[in-house]
């Protein structure tokens, strides 16, 4: 199974985004690594004991009146209910129970999902322990008091969070079939292209509704092999607010990535690549899967002889910081090259899960150090010593080297483009860790 979701909801100024930051702590600075994804703090990684999980902030509440807080906090709740495995219900012990957090609490207690009652700023426990009763009145079981700026209590909500994750969740599915996510804006087609390809199959194995994401996934068997197609079409609530409904798509496709092994990233023809497609794209880098970007509505575009020279430019160059991606240009209205998708989609999932011998990868190493040589600092050379692969899904390399500081971002990315050369790793990302080993651990 896949990372558990966790979802924040909860009314202006209770601390959701303290909340989010304390548990975040420094793992959200990551995004700034990678060149060219920029983002809002929409969700986070978090780590208690051995569980992992995805945490997403639902927030952007804007206090106007009252009647638009509580039907923000609905839409908010929705998002929650929606996407997510459990809901933590944010209230503020200050502000103390008001009609808002009762009409939010039946919603979610309907919703059949499971809720932890959070009452915030209970920086003295003794203090406003008698407040923090008044909460049993929402009827969504026990209130748990933190002080989420002081870090108090925290350790017993996430304990109470991580108790309602499914059995297994987190470990490997046990489930071999390549599992497909169909990402990109609201309107780009994501939804037309799985009807073409189970209307020219028409093996629909069955439709699995209902599952916790609601993203319907949709199984199809194409030359005797089954894939499993996660569709994130599902944007019901046209939210008037357009950067509401990008949260939306954004928070939608950060779940069903996480469960993929292959992403397609589809783009609209007519519209070329926008930043909200750069965001998006950006989730799947970041989570190391194997990406293809495919451009619909092919057919709708006038085309001479460099029409598609030029529409590759202006991706790679929005796109910069996945060179590897693969693209495809198709269209779901006449069905061009839409059978092809599969072979690429075989093809990236190979290399994802493509292991390379350590010794042809330190002969690859020496050769690159040979040809280019390594930087160096106030008479200090780097030197590498050696390079292992230790993992797959996406193939993650270690380097051991002499200086870790002299280990530049472009000397390692010369390193993975003579590796890349070598096998190819077309469509998937590739990790480096950096290691220090002294030389006379050699």
């Amino acid at each position: 199974m896949s990372k558990p979701v966790v979802a924040i909801v909860g009314r202006p100024n209770v601390g959701k985004s303290t909340l989010f930051n304390t548990l975040a702590g420094e793992r959200i600075s990551i995004v700034k690594d990678t060149p060219g994804v920029t983002r809002d703090r929409i969700y986070a990684d978090v780590t208690w004991l051995d569980k992992e999980f995805t945490m997403i902030d639902t927030g952007g509440i804007e206090p106007d009146s009252k009647d638009i807080i509580l039907s923000q906090m609905r839409e908010q709740a929705q998002i929650a209910i929606d996407t997510a495995d459990v809901i933590v219900f944010i209230t503020d012990v200050r502000q103390g129970l008001i009609d808002a957090d009762s009409k939010v609490a039946d919603m979610l207690r309907r919703s059949g999902k499971p809720v932890v009652l959070v009452v915030n700023k209970v920086d003295n426990f003794e203090k406003f322990m008698p407040d923090v009763y008044e909460f049993y009145n929402l009827g969504i079981g026990d209130p748990v008091p933190v002080s989420a700026a002081s870090r108090l209590g925290l350790g017993d909500m996430l304990d109470v969070v991580v108790s309602h994750f499914p059995e297994g969740a987190g470990e490997e599915e046990e489930d071999e079939r390549p599992r497909i996510a169909i990402v990109g804006k609201p309107n780009v087609g994501k939804s037309s292209i799985i009807n073409k390809l189970l209307g020219e199959n028409r093996v629909i194995v069955s439709d699995i509704a209902g599952t916790t994401r609601d993203a319907i996934d949709t199984a199809i068997t194409y030359n005797d092999r089954e894939y499993i197609f996660i569709d994130t079409a599902g944007l019901r609530r046209k939210s008037k607010i357009k950067e509401e409904l990008e949260r939306f798509s954004i928070i939608r496709t950060v779940t069903a990535v996480e469960r993929a092994d292959v992403v397609l990233m589809v783009i609209d023809a007519t519209e070329g690549v926008t930043e909200q497609d750069a965001k998006i794209a950006g989730i799947a880098h970041e989570r190391g899967k194997g990406v293809i970007i495919v451009v619909n509505k092919w057919d709708a575009i006038e085309k001479n002889d460099k029409t598609m020279k030029e529409y590759e430019n202006e991706i790679r160059t929005t796109l910069s910081y996945m060179p590897y991606a693969e693209i495809m240009y198709v269209s779901a209205k006449t069905g061009q090259r839409l059978h092809k998708l599969y072979d690429m989609i075989d093809m990236v999932i190979d290399n994802q899960t493509l292991r390379i011998a350590t010794g042809v990868l330190n002969e690859i190493m020496m050769e690159a150090v040979a040809m280019q040589q390594p930087p160096s600092d106030k008479g200090k050379r780097l030197k590498l010593y050696y390079i292992t692969q230790v993992a797959v899904k996406p193939p993650t390399f270690v380097i051991f080297v002499n200086d870790k500081e002299l280990m530049h971002f472009s000397y390692t990315r010369y390193i993975e483009n003579k590796i890349r050369e070598a096998f190819g790793f077309r469509g998937t990302s590739l990790k480096f860790f950096i290691r220090e080993r002294k030389e006379k651990d050699q």
